[in-house]
């Protein structure tokens, strides 16, 4: 079946199919898609560990988060378990402004810096680059749709990291770990892909 067969099964106009990637379908809701059990954070006790690859060890916190510069954006979402939901608005705090604010706080990042660990309230970790998370998408988001962002779905802050599959967007984030090297996060040490681009169905490893 085609792309264009696909999209009309789906009842999609061509120009929303392009915004699908292969093997993706709608959905109109915002499934809950959990491993174990969802922690509860009150926005006001929320902390996000700075560490690793760094002059010193920083430690953001709620009021910190809300003192910088708020953005919302409108961007697309893909799961690896083959939904997708378009326009989602969220508002929160660019990376790259979270950032600058620790730089100017603890000093620059080391120049060997080249990937960051996403650490959440349970134990839950996924890595990516830091170039990828400096893209002005990337988002510490803490409001969706105009409203708090629900525990269920990573309250009081995820990461938003639109260009990957889903999982590579870290709920209940609490740490943020610089590293001079690549490491395997949660589901990538169980066969997930350690890329994860939806366009190029980067669902699993390759490797046994």
């Amino acid at each position: 079946m085609n792309l264009f067969e696909s999209f009309r099964r789906q009842g999609l106009d061509p120009e929303t199919g392009k915004r699908v990637p292969p093997g993706q379908k709608l959905t109109q809701g915002f499934p809950v898609l959990t491993y174990g059990n969802t922690p509860i954070v009150q926005p006001t006790a929320w902390k996000c560990r700075v560490f690793g690859s760094v002059p010193a060890e920083a430690t953001i916190t709620w009021a910190d988060l809300m003192a910088m510069p708020q953005t919302m954006q409108t961007c697309d979402i893909h799961c690896v378990t083959r939904w997708s939901k378009l326009d989602m608005v969220w508002a929160g705090v660019r990376f790259s402004d979270i950032l600058a604010a620790v730089e100017a706080r603890i000093g620059k990042l080391s120049p060997s810096t080249t990937h960051v660990m996403q650490h959440s309230t349970g134990g839950y970790t996924t890595n990516t680059t830091l170039e990828m998370l400096l893209q002005a998408n990337v988002l510490l988001a803490h409001t969706y749709d105009g409203a708090p962002l629900e525990a269920e779905h990573g309250g009081p802050v995820r990461l938003v990291v639109p260009t990957y599959y889903f999982w590579k967007s870290a709920k209940w984030l609490n740490g943020l770990e610089f590293l001079d090297a690549d490491r395997l996060g949660f589901w990538e040490r169980y066969g997930y892909h350690n890329n994860a681009d939806p366009w190029l169905e980067e669902r699993f490893s390759a490797q046994p």
